[in-house]
């Protein structure tokens, strides 16, 4: 019997392909296929050789059939056809970064999430360039059923052996209760947040939470564990305020519009109207838990000038991102939602004046005619803070160009 792994597709860069055939005798044979055979075949053949012996794999045929894959995802394919046929509670762990064992905050500023989906290496390489606030290693939707082993096993490893340059690492798992399985392998990687998609009731991130803390306690590991779910229908819509205030880990929500309209029976527009209510009920059910809200994704990649359009509506809602499905989308949301020079200069003068009355012992701060009290004081913070992240992001990217 010869089990398959892998994508083989001429699309399919920095990928690979596995036939694995094992053999009651004759030993193992490798056999290695590769455009970069002559720089990387031996350290390519040692790797699959290691993968054999660590699973005790001494009777085999093995085919790789590389696209410039790296050694995890080399690793992962390997392993994912070896478990096709042998049920072996192994796992064949490449080494950990010491970045991808930090944990972040709870009030990290999310304004950009960039999906990559699970079982698409290509994607995942260069990521962390584009500097997205974090990116979501997704286990769901954009993984075919018939390839979500496989893809566990490849986030598993990018979660381990993959620097996304400080972007924070966020999984999705798939709908509960089939999610609860992707956490197995997900959470031993110290993953900084796992989104659950479809929520619709507190019990979903009651038995996340629960499956989360009995593998940390086996794999005896402290990191938080942040919680984003998802809001996809009109029930998760009604029930917003409940999931908002369901656990103490939860730092954000997501409304996913394209499910949710599906759901209502409308078609999905650029203005938005037809999910105004949906994106309000949940707006304000997070900022009553004070919790982050998240938007959903542009889905036109081609059309940044609409993309604007939304991004800025979005933030005039009181949104504090949105999501991306291309790399190119994340600039765009990022000057969109940075403070303006207006916002700022006002938000100076908030604080210059707070700060004054403070001095003078005032007990009434005012700036022209109108009040100030502590939310527009922390409104103003925020600003100034948000500039700060963003003059910052900006250094970061003008280095590495």
């Amino acid at each position: 019997m010869i089990i398959f792994a892998g994508n083989n597709s001429d699309k399919d860069r920095s990928d690979c392909f596995v036939s694995f055939e094992p053999l009651e005798s004759g030993g193992l044979t490798i056999k290695i296929e590769s455009k970069v055979q002559t720089n990387y075949g031996k350290s390519i053949y040692k790797l699959a050789n290691d993968i054999l012996q660590f699973f005790e794999i001494h009777h085999a045929n093995l085919f790789i059939s590389d696209k410039g894959a790296l050694p995890f995802v080399i690793a992962a394919r390997i392993e994912a056809a070896i478990k096709n046929i042998i049920a072996t509670p192994k796992e064949y762990l490449l080494p950990v970064l010491g970045e991808n064992i930090k944990p972040t905050t709870r009030d990290l500023r999310r304004t950009s999430r960039l999906f990559l989906p699970g079982n698409k290496p290509s994607m995942m390489i260069n990521a962390g360039i584009f500097s997205p606030d974090g990116i979501i290693l997704d286990l769901e939707d954009s993984v075919a059923f018939s390839k979500k082993s496989e893809a566990r096993l490849l986030v598993r490893n990018a979660l381990r052996n993959h620097s996304f340059l400080g972007a924070e690492r966020m999984v999705r798992i798939n709908q509960i209760p089939a999610g609860l399985d992707d956490l197995t392998l997900i959470i031993p990687q110290s993953p900084n947040v796992v989104v659950i998609p479809k929520c619709e009731n507190p019990e979903q991130i009651k038995f996340v939470n629960e499956t989360i803390k009995t593998i940390q306690k086996r794999c005896e590991i402290n990191n938080p564990v942040w919680i984003i779910p998802v809001i996809e229908s009109a029930m998760g819509v009604m029930k917003a305020m409940e999931l908002a205030f369901a656990a103490d880990n939860i730092v954000a929500m997501v409304i996913g519009l394209e499910d949710y309209t599906a759901d209502i029976g409308a078609q999905r527009t650029t203005e938005g109207l037809e999910s105004f209510f949906a994106r309000s009920v949940m707006l304000n059910a997070c900022k009553a838990a004070g919790i982050q809200a998240l938007d959903s994704v542009f889905s036109d990649i081609e059309d940044l000038t609409t993309l604007k359009e939304t991004a800025l509506r979005s933030k005039s809602m009181g949104f504090d991102g949105m999501g991306c499905i291309h790399p190119r989308q994340i600039e765009t949301v990022h000057e969109c939602f940075a403070p303006t020079m207006p916002e700022i200069e006002q938000a100076r003068k908030i604080i210059a004046a707070y700060d004054k009355a403070k001095e003078q012992g005032l007990g009434v701060v005012s700036l022209g005619s109108k009040m100030i009290d502590l939310p527009v004081l922390k409104r103003a913070q925020r600003t100034l803070d948000l500039a700060s992240a963003f003059k910052k992001l900006d250094t970061n990217r003008n280095r590495q160009a």
